[in-house]
């Protein structure tokens, strides 16, 4: 059994909730006030979900990786314009169950050109403690989000991600 010792027994979800879809401007900059989401892509002919940390670039989303990591070596093996891949990011309040998540579907590259993968170096600073040396840059395809809102809560009145 799963214990949540960090939330109350109650929680302060009340009422119903709906979902309000994003365009992909607005997605695009949510996903941009966050700096922490999950890369999906296969591995073995099966999916593989990593949280990872990642920028905005100029539209495209980067992030940084290893030598060894899996999805390093799988977007070596990407020919012409990369590999699929997913990235999910999201900020909702575990109290209320209000914000957004937003999922870009798109085609995954390794970044190879020296001035690029600087530029990325110093775009995304790594969150764990081993040298990351790597970069990836995800050029989206198809970009979907949804917002969380409560019944009587007109969208874009506040929230998680009011700023």
């Amino acid at each position: 059994m799963l214990h949540h010792d960090s939330l109350p027994a109650e929680t302060a979800v009340t009422g119903s909730r709906r979902t309000v879809e994003l365009d992909a401007d607005e997605a695009l900059r949510l996903l941009g006030s966050v700096s922490l989401g999950r890369i999906v892509f296969t591995r073995r002919a099966l999916p593989t979900v990593r949280p990872v940390n990642h920028a905005l670039d100029g539209g495209d989303i980067v992030i940084r990786s290893h030598e060894g990591a899996a999805l390093t070596s799988h977007t070596r093996q990407a020919h012409g314009s990369g590999v699929v891949v997913a990235y999910q990011a999201d900020a909702i309040d575990p109290r209320t169950h209000l914000g957004w998540s937003v999922v870009v579907t798109g085609f995954a590259r390794p970044v190879t050109d020296p001035d690029d993968l600087a530029h990325v170096r110093a775009l995304v600073r790594p969150w764990v403690g081993r040298p990351m040396d790597q970069a990836i840059r995800i050029r989206p395809d198809l970009i979907t989000g949804i917002r969380l809102v409560g019944d009587g809560d007109l969208v874009g009145s506040g929230g998680p991600d009011a700023s």
